[in-house]
This record gives C-alpha cells, sequence and structure tokens, in this order.
C-alpha cells in the first residue's frame, strides 16, 4: 500500500481546497507541485478536495482521472459556475481536516508556503494567512485597485482584513466550524475571516505569475465583488447618507434664510437661473447614488428571504454520499 493510500484511509490532519473554473490547462502543474510540497510534511495526513466550480472545459474529465488514480484527490462538480466563494464554503462543508487550507490552482500562491502555515499552526495560531508582499505577477491597475478596495474596505467594517491577504490561509478547525455557522447567502470570505477573530498572523511571500492558462478575473467582474463584499460586510454605505443628508439639509435651511432675507432687504433678484440648475442637478445625482446604494442593499435582501442553497452539486468523486 502507497503512502497516498494510507493517507485516504484515516481522516486527514490537512484539508486542501482548491476552487476551479476551465482550468484544464492547469491541473497537471498543480499536482505535481501540490504533492512534493505535501511529501516534505509526511507527519501529516491530508486531503485535496477540488470544486470544479461549473468549468466547459475538461476541468472535470481531468480530475476525475487524477481521483481514479489517487483516493486523496477528492472531486465535487457544481451544477454550474456559482463563484469562487460558494466553492471554498463547499470545501469546508466536506473538509474532513483539523486544518484547511484553501488555495488557487493556477499556483500564483506557492504551494511551499503551507509548511509555513503548519509550523505557525503548530505554535498556537488558528489562523495563518499569506500576505502578498510583491504582487508582481499581476498587472499596475490591478495592483493600485486592490490597495484602494482594501483601504475603503477597512475604514468602513469594524473587521478589518489584513491588507493584501487574500484567501490562501491555514484555517483551524474551529474557525471553519465557525465559518460553517453562519447562514448568510451573500458570502465575503475574506470579510468572514476577518470577523471570526481567533489568534492570527501573516507570513509574507512573493505572488507569481500564473503557471498556464489565463485569468477568469476581469475588471467588471472584480468589481461587481468589491461591491459585493462591503455591502456584505457592513452597512456604512447606507448610514454615511445619514450624516450627508442632515449636513445638506443644514446647509440648504441656512441658504434658505439667506435668501429670504436678501429677498427682504434687496428685493427679488431675478438671475440665479444657472446656479439654481446646478444645485437641482447636484441634488438629483445624489438622490440617484442613494437609491443605487438602497437598490444593492435591497437586492441582497431578495437573496436572503429567498433561503435557497449556495450551491448545487451535480457530481462527487472520492465522497461518501451524506
Amino acid at each position: 500500500m502507497s503512502k497516498k493510500q494510507i493517507n485516504a484511509d484515516k481522516e486527514p490532519d490537512l484539508s486542501i481546497i482548491v476552487s476551479m473554473y476551465n482550468e484544464e490547462e492547469s491541473l497537471g502543474l498543480f499536482f505535481d507541485k501540490i504533492f512534493k510540497v505535501l511529501e516534505k510534511i509526511p507527519s501529516y495526513s491530508y486531503e485535496i478536495i477540488c470544486i470544479d466550480d461549473g468549468s466547459k472545459d475538461k476541468t472535470f474529465e481531468m480530475l476525475e482521472k487524477y481521483a481514479k488514480k489517487n483516493p486523496v484527490i477528492k472531486v465535487i462538480k457544481f451544477s454550474r459556475n456559482f463563484g469562487k466563494e460558494y466553492g471554498m464554503m463547499a470545501g469546508f462543508s466536506y473538509a474532513k481536516g483539523r486544518a484547511a487550507i484553501p488555495m488557487d490552482v493556477d499556483l500564483q500562491d506557492p504551494p511551499e508556503l503551507i509548511i509555513d502555515f503548519v509550523k505557525k499552526w503548530e505554535k498556537g495560531y488558528d489562523m495563518v494567512y499569506g500576505i502578498r508582499n510583491d504582487r508582481k505577477g499581476d498587472t499596475f491597475l490591478k495592483r493600485w485597485t486592490a490597495k484602494l478596495f482594501y483601504k475603503i474596505y477597512n475604514l468602513m467594517t469594524r473587521s478589518p482584513i489584513p491588507y493584501n491577504a487574500g484567501d490562501y490561509r491555514l484555517i483551524d478547525r474551529k474557525v471553519i466550524d465557525a465559518i460553517l455557522s453562519l447562514k448568510e447567502r451573500n458570502v465575503f470570505m475574506k470579510g468572514i475571516f476577518g470577523w471570526t477573530g481567533f489568534k492570527s498572523c501573516g507570513i509574507k511571500y512573493v505572488r507569481q505569475k500564473r503557471s498556464a492558462g489565463q485569468s477568469k478575473w476581469n475588471y467588471w467582474k472584480l468589481w461587481n465583488f468589491a461591491l459585493d463584499g462591503i455591502t456584505a460586510s457592513t452597512t456604512f454605505p447606507l448610514r454615511i447618507w445619514t450624516y450627508l443628508g442632515s449636513m445638506l439639509s443644514l446647509v440648504g435651511m441656512f441658504y434658505a434664510l439667506f435668501i429670504i432675507f436678501k429677498t427682504i432687504i434687496y428685493g427679488v433678484d431675478v438671475p440665479g437661473y444657472a446656479s439654481l440648475l446646478v444645485f437641482i442637478l447636484l441634488l438629483g445625482g445624489i438622490q440617484m447614488v442613494i437609491l443605487g446604494i438602497l437598490g444593492e442593499y435591497i437586492g441582497r435582501i431578495f437573496i436572503e428571504v429567498k433561503n435557497r442553497p449556495l450551491y448545487v452539486v451535480d457530481k462527487k468523486v472520492n465522497i461518501d454520499n451524506e
């Protein structure tokens, strides 16, 4: 019996969770790399949970072949593309390890860091996250927008997230249980990780370029992801308009008093069409922004009250039916 087969016969210590979408080009490189790293910590048993997030290429067929050859590879196939956040939630739900490590298949986040994660975990940390110290694999625009997002998010929320910390991290079982106890359907994992608390620390690393294939994230998806993250984690965008609205009301009241006294003293002043039009357009624009923010939150309330499952599983490989 091989070492990998022995690994599969007992409850694992580590659950590696990999959510993927159209990643047939990256799979071979990923498995070659991850097994080499995991073999360097032989005292820890492991499982690799792969979530096929509705891929349209041969990702699932390839995963199925790998899983049949090696029982530590477990595969969950979604019925359609639900999104990376829900892929991670599925991984946490099926993970049996004492700790879980969500990561990407493209090898931008080096698997070698897992060894350092485990060392920190052994010292008593419940969550050990990777900090992208050098994002040379990303474009300048992506680095700049990411930096802006972290700043805005941390200004708005009571549970800030570490700057440049992604989903790549080691998470202890008690943190996993806390995450799974949440019933919300608007899931933003970085915010949830920060919300849970627990003893945490970060390890800096250099983010590499993709090993193969192309990123499935474009700027439109990243923009929507940022909106989801903020609205799922804080009500500050709603509250801020209470303060701004109050300020505008005071300004309007004082301006009205000024106009009244000016009219009483100097009479009716006909000129002012341009300034009046600018004022109306300004207030109209602000009201549309407020309605848009309200719409974002109302839309998420609509999703929550329908109480639908986070994802739908189509097929499972090497996973017992529960």
